[in-house]
């Protein structure tokens, strides 16, 4: 009885932060990156998806920030693939390495690579993601410290290896190793209500995808641009940055960066977004 007259009370507070009436559908326009690279921004959903279609959030932002992503010129979050660029060619550690030492010119050998992370890392008996990747790489190959969450170059470097898969559709292999156990943990997590003020991340971007809460229009939630420039930070914003943003704002305890609970969620929000294209650097309110 208790629970229910809370989720009840709790559904009030979403009703009053989310009007009803403050409905708008997300534009139909086309992304075409420097005139030349054409995204797909609304595909057919995966089999199992709740969605029919699923749209890029870049079809849900004014016309002002949408302008900002076309052109890479314009787009702030550039300024961040150029450091990780320096970063890729820098060497570091004990081994004397830089990235470029072992992976060469990134433009051929990461060119696809990120559209296809999270994957399967069969050493740590788990999901790893691209910061993930770049840890241990700078830890058993390079003879450096690993990156603190968000601190260091990981933002940029991340970044920049993304862009690398500029245009490529997001499509994960769900047949590696235990993936599919950890998609279904973080589906689990998707659609479970947490803090005070019992909400999921399906009640958002859901539930609710579409809406207007307070000013911002609620997107399908997809990650196929993270690290994303978002404006209000007047910075590139990570994956793990946001999702630990999203469940504070829930006012529940946040989980760490890459800790388990994230990186299933990693997983399975990654695969809501199957076959948008890569757009990092995205640019978000």
């Amino acid at each position: 009885m208790k629970k229910s007259i809370l989720n009840g009370v709790m559904g009030g507070v979403v009703a009053a932060l989310v009007s009803s009436a403050a409905w708008a559908e997300p534009v139909d326009d086309e992304l075409v990156i420097d005139g030349d690279i054409k995204m797909v921004v609304r595909t057919k959903a995966p089999e199992g998806h709740p969605f029919d279609e699923i749209r890029s959030g870049w079809q849900y932002r004014t016309k002002e920030t949408r302008a900002l992503e076309v052109d890479s010129f314009n787009n702030p979050g550039m300024l961040r693939v150029e450091e990780g660029e320096g970063i890729w060619n820098t060497a570091d550690g004990t081994e004397g390495k830089s990235c470029a030492d072992c992976h060469g010119d990134a433009s051929e050998s990461m060119k696809e690579v990120a559209a296809h992370y999270p994957k399967w890392d069969a050493q740590s008996n788990r999901p790893i993601n691209i910061e993930l990747m770049i840890n241990k790489c700078r830890t058993e190959r390079m003879g450096a410290e690993a990156y603190e969450f968000d601190k260091g170059g990981q933002k940029s470097l991340t970044a920049y290896i993304k862009h690398q898969a500029l245009g490529t559709p997001v499509s994960i292999d769900l047949t590696q190793g235990d993936m599919q156990s950890w998609w279904e943990k973080g589906k689990e997590e998707y659609y479970t209500r947490t803090g005070q003020l019992n909400l999921s991340c399906s009640n958002c971007h859901e539930d609710n995808a579409g809406n207007y809460i307070r000013a911002d229009h609620l997107s399908m939630g997809q990650v196929n641009g993270f690290p994303v420039y978002r404006l209000k930070q007047a910075d590139l914003v990570s994956l793990h940055n946001r999702f630990r943003g999203c469940i504070r704002d829930t006012r529940a305890e946040q989980p760490k960066a890459f800790s388990d609970e994230l990186m299933a969620l990693e997983v399975y929000v990654t695969w809501r977004g199957t076959g948008l294209s890569v757009e990092t650097p995205a640019v978000r309110n």
